[in-house]
């Protein structure tokens, strides 16, 4: 079973879609895009996870492009909330390519 298996959509914070796209250059399009695509590896982000768990997603987009997303998840599992959304650093795309 997968940590995604109930999720149906995304819920979307304005501040952090912006932060996003204004800081990073990545859209809503795009990060949503890298949940659809293989290669996605999903890792628990035990670091920042505190009153609600944190995940990372480490995607591509329909462009190619890889991105390292931050994430939680809300409404039981069922709705994507991304919290950030910037492109992979090398030793994050080493990681996907190591692990897929």
């Amino acid at each position: 079973m997968s940590l995604l298996d109930d999720a149906t959509g995304f819920d979307w914070d304005e501040g952090n879609s912006q932060k996003s796209t204004g800081k990073h250059g990545v859209s809503q399009a795009e990060a949503e895009q890298a949940f659809m695509n293989e290669p996605l590896l999903l890792l628990e982000d035990v670091r920042h996870s505190g009153q609600e768990l944190r995940f990372h997603a480490l995607g591509r987009t329909d462009e190619e492009r890889l991105l390292h997303i931050t994430f939680t998840l809300r409404s039981g599992g069922t709705l994507i909330r991304v919290i950030s959304a910037r492109d992979m650093n090398r030793k994050e795309r080493e990681t996907l390519w190591q692990r897929n």
